[in-house]
């Protein structure tokens, strides 16, 4: 029934005589009638609610023995049924706060709770009111909103309403961190406690978005303390449970515990940028040393793949104790990976890649620990030396291993390459930016692939001999890490050709973009492998791909070449110089507008002389 409008009018009249009254009033709290008479019209007509919505929190800090029925009252204001009530009740929330931080926690919870309105003007409101008691009291605003988000101790009662906190944490509060956490330091440090508790139970997705925030932080920014970083990875490392017993029950060719592994392998990735600026991997190495490794060729392609790309990544930043203590396992593991001759066993490249990597790094530290596990003759003057012991047998398996890895790796580079040949042509013949981008990203696939072979065997390459030099600093970029484009060079290009790249380990024409970048997924890669001899059945290359910018290895010894290109689509002959290392790569140009890959001597095409 609507509200007579004489009536109605009378009581925004009323409404305004109070508020004038107490708005003159030099001692406030003694005009009890007037708010008393504010808080009685909050329940007359539709116009006479929207005014007291405004009045009420205004004069509220006058009037303490009245806080009780003042906020009631606008609570029941923000349940009306009419929008522009509850929205203007709404607003005024943050005032009952203004002079009174007791109630933060209190009207923050009242918000919250409003968090999941249906109309967006209502959010809306609802989201700067929050926001303006952030800005009046950070501290206790933060400490009121994480208790909806919760904790093993005291969870979320409510799963909606704590999926509406942790989006707008995400979406209003992290984005200004640097605007309301002030001070910062002092700030900083409480919502990283807030964040630490709340993480006892949170999904994976929530886990990187808090970790995401907390390395945003100046107090974890690039000039922090190494004891930062501890703090860190600690927080990674009680995510990833590394206290916890894995569970190595086979089913089929799964390990059962995958969502244990899923987390311990994303955690490890979150871990490395730690890592690499001082924290120990000790933890997590301990514990894929004594429950992972041991069964990973029983994990799914896909985590085998990840696990040993983080492995890899972690290697050049291990203690030499931790080094000694995993090497075993990685040599046991280099060798499933590494068929011998004419047994038929699967081979895949990137695991080969992944491991020679890691065995190099750890190897470097703990060079004599290779002795007894490769058959090497390493002397250190260490009683671990164990020179006195024969293991013969071990070398000779070992180094038939790299060869026969050497021999199917040579060979697969020289079908890549033709491969590569024929998707210059098919580049050349494409008529749709369809089939051009299909074949831009087979090209690139093909070259992630020779970087892969490339690395092999710049790898294997030292360890034939009986006291090899272990690879320990960056010479070597893994494959699926984004190559940066090189600095210019003043070299003077041919008449009509283009400036060749400098790029060792196969890492393909600098000046393309998007050249081995982590992007592009290994389970693309794969095809590059796929239906190539290896001797035994066919090992693709499957995964993800993971990684950022790194530089290729070449050995010192520049030399000049030249060569004419015949037949090639263009027609005529081309002339290119390529002053490059000696594991020499060749660009060659193979039409008027497209430099295809490096590729090794070994698999020059036949119809190319020097």
């Amino acid at each position: 029934m609507a509200a007579d409008p004489s009536d109605e009018a009378k009581h925004i009249e009323k409404l305004y005589e109070f508020g004038e009254r107490l708005n003159e009033s030099k001692d406030k709290s003694q005009n009890v009638e007037d708010y008393q008479g504010i808080i009685s019209a909050a329940k007359t007509s539709m116009k006479a609610k929207q005014l007291a919505a405004q009045l009420i929190p205004r004069f509220f800090k006058f009037f303490p023995a009245l806080s009780s029925p003042a906020i009631d009252t606008h609570l029941d204001l923000i349940e009306e049924e009419e929008l522009g009530v509850r929205v203007q009740a709404i607003r005024g929330l943050p005032l009952f706060c203004k002079d009174t931080p007791e109630h933060i926690s209190k009207i923050v919870d009242i918000l919250v709770q409003l968090l999941h309105a249906d109309e967006f003007v209502e959010r809306d409101a609802v989201h700067k009111a929050l926001m303006a008691l952030l800005r009046q009291d950070v501290k206790a605003s933060l400490t009121a909103l994480f208790k909806h988000i919760g904790s093993v101790d005291e969870p979320s009662q409510d799963d909606i309403i704590r999926e509406k906190v942790l989006s707008f944490i995400r979406d209003k509060v992290f984005p200004i961190k640097a605007e309301v956490l002030k001070p910062q330091e002092e700030m900083e440090r409480h919502i990283t406690d807030l964040i630490k508790k709340s993480l006892e139970d949170v999904t994976g997705a929530e886990f990187r978005m808090f970790m995401d925030f907390l390395k945003g932080l100046s107090i974890f920014g690039d000039k922090a303390p190494k004891e930062r970083m501890v703090e860190l990875i600690g927080i990674i490392e009680g995510q990833a449970d590394l206290d916890a017993q894995f569970n190595c029950k086979m089913i089929g060719i799964q390990v059962s515990d995958a969502d244990h592994i899923d987390r311990l392998i994303s955690c490890l990735f979150m871990a490395l940028p730690f890592i690499v600026r001082g924290a120990s991997s000790s933890k997590f190495l301990n514990y894929l040393n004594k429950h992972i490794l041991p069964v990973s060729d029983k994990l799914p392609d896909e985590r085998r793949l990840d696990l040993l790309k983080a492995l890899a990544e972690v290697a050049p930043f291990t203690t030499p104790q931790d080094s000694r203590q995993i090497l075993p396992s990685v040599v046991q593991l280099l060798k499933k990976n590494m068929p011998r001759r004419k047994t038929g066993e699967e081979f895949n490249f990137t695991y080969v890649e992944c491991l020679l990597y890691t065995f190099h790094h750890l190897a470097h530290k703990v060079p004599n620990a290779t002795n007894s596990l490769c058959g090497y003759k390493i002397v250190t003057g260490q009683p671990s030396d164990r020179l006195g012991e024969d293991f013969t047998e071990q070398y000779k398996e070992f180094t038939e291993r790299l060869s026969y890895v050497e021999e199917l790796t040579r060979a697969t580079m020289k079908k890549l390459t033709q491969g590569m040949a024929e998707k210059n042509k098919a580049m050349a013949a494409a008529k749709s930016d369809e089939a051009k981008d299909t074949i831009k990203t087979e090209k690139q696939n093909t070259t992630t692939g020779l970087r892969t072979c490339n690395n092999i065997l710049a790898m294997t390459k030292a360890l034939h001999s009986k006291a090899p030099s272990f690879i320990g600093d960056k010479s070597i970029n893994l494959s699926w890490k984004e190559v940066p484009k090189p600095a210019v060079t003043s070299s003077t290009p041919a008449t009509g050709g283009k400036r060749p790249g400098s790029a060792a380990n196969g890492s393909g024409n600098p000046s393309k973009k998007g050249r081995g970048a982590g992007g592009i997924q290994h389970q693309l890669v794969n095809r590059a492998f796929e239906g190539l001899s290896h001797g035994g059945r066919s090992g693709g290359t499957r995964g993800r791909g993971r990684g950022w910018g790194g530089r290729g290895r070449g050995r010192v010894g520049p030399v000049d070449i030249s060569f004419e290109a015949s037949s090639t689509p263009g027609g005529g002959a081309y002339m290119a110089w390529i002053q490059q290392r000696t594991d020499i790569q060749l660009q060659i140009y193979a039409g008027r507008h497209e430099w295809c890959d490096f590729v090794p001597i070994s698999c020059w095409p036949n119809n190319l002389y020097a």
